[in-house]
């Protein structure tokens, strides 16, 4: 079964064929980066106008790639939401013009939900996958959530954001040290460099048994380092901020997320979501799930940020157990519990 994903929920446009719910035959992404970089963060009405002039050329390129024809697909499925309204009605509507125009059935999907099971995605049929049930983390620029999945929309939120989530952090920290955006990646290359123990950061565990998270009092943290600077900030230390702030983020999703684990007994752990492609979390994970003797999926760091494979896996579950959308199939912005 042939399923097209189409995801236009914040500021990227993709397409991608995927085979059985398992093979990306295509995954294209078109950034926005360019278009958002100069103001220092996302604008909506800039961001909707975008995806209306790639959505047609992103889809053709992925159906190109995978080496079929609109005709050949059996299944669409499209994000539903949560995200910035505008975009997500791009998405939707093309979706459903062309179920309705080429007779095939709809999934409306739930992108945070969907992230996770990028780990389902095979380069080969030996390729290891997680098995139900697992513990989730995931974590973006708008979420940062622990879930726990019985199943592939069978699942059920054990602690979410407050406040700030983890990507939004990176961002505002990065802006205040003058670094542009997005700021995840840079913050990333950057603190290679710097000393992770060179400013004061307290870790917001919020008590032993929590599993939310809080990221404003990072990010504040961040703000009274910089203006202790009387004169501009030298290159050390901008360094050393950035990687001391990385540091505690990382120390705050690892402890959750190993908390979770221990919380609902399972031994198996997925991290998805664009600050999943975050090095020295990567890292940590790794050897934090050693020594909990947990097993540890990470999807490639291209199925962590906003993606369409990771819809058609979702949707063509959802399809397989026969829950299609009708057409009046509205935008999500906000979903409960994400």
């Amino acid at each position: 079964m042939l399923t097209l994903g189409i995801e236009t929920s914040c500021d990227d446009t993709a397409a991608s064929v995927v085979r059985d719910g398992s093979y990306a035959l295509s995954s294209v992404v078109s950034s926005q980066d360019d278009i958002h970089s100069k103001y220092g963060g996302i604008v909506p009405e800039l961001a909707s106008r975008r995806h209306i002039e790639m959505i047609i050329p992103v889809v053709d390129e992925a159906l190109i790639r995978a080496g079929v024809a609109l005709s050949d697909i059996d299944g669409l499925a499209v994000t539903e939401g949560p995200g910035l309204v505008g975009s997500i009605l791009v998405g939707l509507n093309f979706a459903k013009s062309v179920a309705y125009a080429a007779k095939k059935p709809l999934a409306g999907v739930n992108h945070i939900a969907a992230h996770p099971l990028a780990a389902f995605l095979k380069e080969t049929p030996e390729a290891d996958v997680p098995d139900f049930p697992f513990v989730a983390l995931i974590a973006s620029g708008g979420h940062t959530t622990l879930v726990r999945y019985d199943g592939f929309a069978d699942y059920a939120i054990l602690g979410s954001t407050l406040d700030d989530a983890a990507g939004e952090a990176f961002d505002k920290v990065a802006k205040l040290l003058g670094l542009g955006f997005p700021g995840g990646a840079i913050i990333d290359g950057l603190a290679k460099a710097g000393d992770p123990r060179a400013f004061d950061f307290t870790r917001p565990y919020m008590g032993k048994t929590s599993l939310d998270f809080s990221f404003s009092g990072i990010k504040t943290a961040a703000l009274e380092h910089v203006r202790a600077f009387k004169e501009e900030l030298t290159p050390d230390a901008v360094s050393g901020i950035a990687a001391s702030f990385q540091e505690a983020v990382v120390d705050v999703l690892v402890v959750k997320a190993i908390r979770a684990l221990e919380r609902t007994g399972s031994n198996r752990l997925v991290v998805a979501g664009g600050v999943a492609c975050n090095s020295r979390l990567r890292l940590r994970l790794q050897e934090a799930a050693t020594e909990a003797d947990a097993r540890l999926f990470m999807p490639a760091p291209r199925y962590c940020s906003d993606n369409a494979a990771m819809i058609a896996v979702m949707g063509f579950n959802q399809l397989q157990k026969g829950a299609s959308a009708s057409l009046d199939l509205n935008a999500r912005p906000t979903w409960e519990g994400f």
